[in-house]
């Protein structure tokens, strides 16, 4: 019986898919600041690129869906401020970045650090509608908290002096531009309150950048405002211009102007108090929308993931990263096709007929060669050899010691006689001497 397999044990794509899944449902969104580099757009309209700083780099993905609506061309080297999910590209298990969208980096973090504060203080509830402070229907005195050199300030006091002349005005002079501008600002709030002399403060500047209006956007000058126990009317540069302090304050007057008009009374009461209304209407619907997109938001991501869009663009990726991978085993092929067909070549010419007859008769002629050293070799052993055998022959002949003197001595039979003794009277013996022989008889 085969046993049930262990649920415990990953197949490499079950693993993927589950740390991908882990990675987009836990991280979420994420702001990302760093250097383009490698980056490629291929046929199918997608980017993909790495973002690094001095240590380190991530590889991220951003689909045409997404880069149509980048304002400038992206370049090896610049510095971006991305927004992206964080996801697995599961054929290869490399972590990467989906990214959403993409600007350079100095307007990037102001807007960035401007939506970070927002969503923080929203959460918060600072935001909120049931905190927003009425304006009094008759104020007594109203303040004014911008820079006493400002266009801003006359606009105000021109439109308070020609809707209520009699309603006194207190200015309490700050920097609204600068480093040290929100800290001001939330002093000047402070000490406004700490002398609660006023019914209504007019908080705000004329118009300008974004970094000319963002001390307005700091969280010293938000957290003052909400905690002011003084109703505060935020006018901060034109009605284009939105900054944390409009949704902070208890009402936002799209000029310094209008905020003039909107705590003066005059003929036009009914107007005035239809125009508060409007602007606590507009207050609560902003707070509403920006609720409302929040939840979109959060349901627009959680749909996109089962989007048949999003597949899409995973199954484009995997496209163009095996088309990548095509080219690069169709050149390593072609390579090795060119080296095979190099080394057949070699071969062939190696085992051509002209060069088999040329190494056949460099061979022939070395044995040749070979073969006359080794007879002439074994020639003059020979010779040496036959030279030694002579040698010894030549001293055993007896020849050799009959041309030295001697003589060979035999009887009438040819037996050699070499004792006295052998003799006998009237035998006939031969003497061999080296140029004759001679016959005695023995007396």
């Amino acid at each position: 019986m085969i046993p049930d397999p262990n649920p415990n044990i990953f197949t490499v794509s079950r693993l993927n898919a589950e740390v991908r899944m882990l990675l987009e449902n836990e991280m979420g969104i994420v702001w990302l600041v760093g250097e383009l580099s490698n980056f490629s757009a291929p046929v199918s309209g997608h980017w993909y690129f790495s973002l690094k700083d001095a240590r380190a780099q991530v590889k991220c993905a951003m689909f045409k869906g997404n880069n149509r609506r980048v304002s400038f061309k992206p370049l090896n080297g610049n510095q971006v401020l991305v927004k992206a999910r964080l996801s697995l590209y599961e054929p290869r298990g490399d972590y990467q970045l989906i990214i959403e969208s993409m600007q350079p980096e100095g307007d990037g973090r102001l807007q960035q650090m401007f939506d970070e504060l927002k969503m923080k203080l929203a959460g918060e509830g600072l935001f909120a509608q049931h905190l927003k402070k009425p304006l009094p229907d008759n104020p007594k005195r109203i303040g004014v908290i911008t820079s006493k050199t400002g266009a801003a300030l006359y606009d105000i006091l021109d439109v308070l002096k020609r809707r209520d002349p009699s309603l006194p005005v207190v200015i309490y002079p700050t920097v609204v531009q600068g480093e040290e501008a929100a800290f001001k600002i939330a002093q000047a709030i402070g000490r406004a309150n700490s002398r609660n002399e006023c019914d209504i403060l007019i908080v705000g500047r004329g118009g300008g950048s974004l970094e000319d209006l963002w001390c307005f956007n700091h969280e010293i000058v938000a957290r003052t405002i909400a905690a002011s126990q003084i109703p505060i009317v935020s006018a901060v540069g034109h009605e284009i211009d939105v900054t944390i302090a409009d949704f902070v304050a208890d009402v936002r007057a799209p000029t310094p102007s209008a905020a003039a008009e909107l705590v003066s009374r005059d003929n036009s009461h009914k107007a005035q108090t239809i125009l508060s209304k409007q602007q606590a209407l507009m207050s609560a619907w902003r707070h509403y929308d920006h609720q409302q997109k929040a939840r979109i938001n959060r349901l627009q991501f959680s749909l996109e993931k089962q989007h048949p869009r999003y597949q899409l663009e995973k199954q484009s990726q995997k496209l163009d990263d095996l088309h990548s991978r095509l080219q690069q085993a169709l050149v390593r092929q072609l390579v090795q096709s060119q080296n095979q067909l190099s080394r057949m070549q070699q071969k062939l010419n190696f085992y051509s007929p002209s060069k088999t007859i040329e190494r056949n008769q460099y061979r022939l002629k070395s044995n040749k060669t070979r073969l006359i050293q080794a007879i002439n070799q074994q020639l003059l052993s020979q010779q040496y050899r036959l030279s030694l055998q002579a040698e010894k022959l030549d001293t055993v002949n007896p020849l050799s010691t009959l041309k030295r003197g001697y003589s060979i001595t035999k009887d009438e039979n040819g037996k050699l006689i070499n004792s006295t003794k052998q003799l006998r009277s009237g035998q006939t013996i031969k003497t061999t001497f080296t140029d004759g022989d001679i016959y005695s008889v023995v007396v």
